[in-house]
């Protein structure tokens, strides 16, 4: 099996940068960031790509000695990250200095036994050796200085955060090795998820129970169906985090974002009683920056009347809007109803997630794509597409070749992605569209390039001056009034 990612928790006092970092290094604005304390007050999990390997990380609210009020609850949540992380990035503030408080997150951390990173951030337009000289007392090694808004120190914190990690192992899932099709069952606790691995191989595998919170970790069970190789990954359910208090439960949370990464395909399980709530949308979210494959399956659909699945059908349409090429799969996990169907597309969504396209029929999709619906100009000038090839798989990458194509907007990316998994059949998966511009030195016109360097802007501005002053010497430029 793949290398599971590991999880990085950032940690220290309230308002020291860690929602600005954590949205740095996902690349998203998914955490709030506000310039006062305690804006963070639960738990945000990401996918982290900035650095040498991916990894998920964690942002949490400050970890304060002697908390009061909506404090408690925040130091709370961060203990429970504390527990569930691989790796501590400890987080203080180069503008302020050092603090009590910082010495108290240091004693805090080294008391967990996990290793320990730390970083002093805002230290744009701060001598780096200065920004972080008082910080070698706390006893964590070397500080890294860095300026999460900028992004300065931001690679190479997590190149020393992540150096110990393989990235051959951590970075290869596009492929199945065993020739297994990996495939990870997640949803909320008590959905049914270890009653469908269960039927799925055949036997009381793992533990399913009506008391939610029976599964805690991800479980790889082997099983062979219509003549293809499966490992299916059962996770511990993700319920709202305020309704959680259990530690051990709690990790669940991290362990089923690894379980997403690890899948070649997803199955998101949903009870047919209940209604899709903001959880549901956060994990699918999460699954969809991801890039898996996805099915959703609507478990206990035996038990609903006929009078009324007509409407869940409409407020699921609804609500899952943001996945439509997300089939859903109606079912019953304990009686086996759809179980046979759900297997086979799975099967169908990993054929697609895995396909081969050869460039000229990528292309050929590009220009027919083009014709129907051309891109949009862009300070009077249209934006050209040239040719398109695949750049990945699982899923599916289109790289696409032009000109000013940074311009691109978001509707036309998701257009051009929507004709690819038409045109392919790439069922049940995402397509990551991604642009590269064609260089041209010369833009600002023939044998000139288009930037200049220092000496000959200097060249450029002193030479104007010169005209100028000749100008004025013949009587040619501009007089005094008078």
């Amino acid at each position: 099996m793949p290398a599971v990612l590991p999880v990085v928790v950032l940690v220290g006092r309230p308002n020291v940068g860690k929602s600005t970092l954590f949205n740095r290094l996902t690349g998203t604005r998914d955490a709030l960031v506000a310039d006062m304390p305690g804006v963070t007050r639960d738990r945000q999990y990401g996918y982290g790509r900035l650095g040498p390997v991916p990894y998920v990380v964690v942002d949490t609210g400050g970890l304060v000695e002697q908390p009061s009020g909506i404090e408690q609850p925040m130091r709370l949540q961060t203990e429970r990250a504390v527990a569930e992380a691989d790796v501590l990035v400890f987080l203080a503030d180069a503008r302020t200095g050092l603090t009590p408080q910082d010495h108290f997150v240091a004693r805090e951390l080294r008391r967990s036994g996990k290793p320990v990173f730390l970083a002093v951030n805002k230290a744009e337009g701060l001598d780096p050796s200065t920004a972080a000289a008082d910080f070698h007392s706390l006893g964590l090694g070397e500080p890294q200085a860095i300026a999460s808004a900028h992004g300065d120190g931001c690679r190479d914190l997590m190149d020393l955060v992540l150096a110990s990690w393989d990235t051959p192992e951590a970075v290869d899932r596009d492929t199945a090795p065993d020739g297994r099709i990996r495939i990870a069952v997640i949803g909320r606790p008590n959905v049914g998820k270890s009653t469908l691995v269960n039927r799925l191989i055949g036997e009381e595998r793992v533990i399913a129970s009506e008391m939610p919170g029976t599964t805690r970790d991800s479980i790889f069970v082997p099983f062979a169906r219509d003549g293809r190789e499966f490992t299916l990954i059962d996770t511990a359910g993700v319920r709202r985090r305020g309704k959680v208090e259990d530690v051990v439960e709690k990790a669940s949370v991290a362990k089923t974002l690894q379980a997403i990464d690890t899948a070649h395909v997803v199955i998101f399980m949903v009870d047919a009683h209940d209604s899709i709530g903001e959880q549901d949308a956060s994990v699918l979210g999460l699954a969809l920056q991801r890039g898996r494959a996805l099915l959703i399956a609507i478990n206990k659909w035996d038990g609903i009347p006929h009078e009324q699945r007509e409407d869940i059908r409409r407020q699921l349409e609804l609500k899952l809007d943001f996945v439509p090429y997300a089939p859903v799969q109606f079912m019953s996990a304990r009686h086996g109803t759809g179980v046979g169907e759900l297997v086979a597309a799975a099967i169908k969504a990993y054929d697609a997630a895995m396909t081969d396209i050869p460039t000229p029929k990528l292309s050929k999709a590009l220009e027919r794509a083009i014709v129907q619906h051309q891109p949009p100009l862009v300070r009077g000038r249209r934006i050209k597409l040239r040719y398109a090839h695949q750049g990945g798989r699982n899923p599916p990458r289109i790289i696409i070749h032009g000109n000013q194509t940074k311009d691109v907007p978001e509707a036309y990316t998701r257009y051009l992605a929507n004709v690819f998994r038409r045109e392919f059949d790439l069922f049940a998966s995402p397509v990551a569209v991604e642009f590269r511009t064609d260089s041209n030195p010369y833009a600002r016109g023939k044998g000139r390039p288009s930037t200049l360097t220092a000496s000959e802007k200097r060249s450029a501005v002193e030479q104007k001056r010169r005209k100028a002053s000749a100008a004025r010497g013949t009587g040619q430029g501009p007089r005094k009034r008078g």
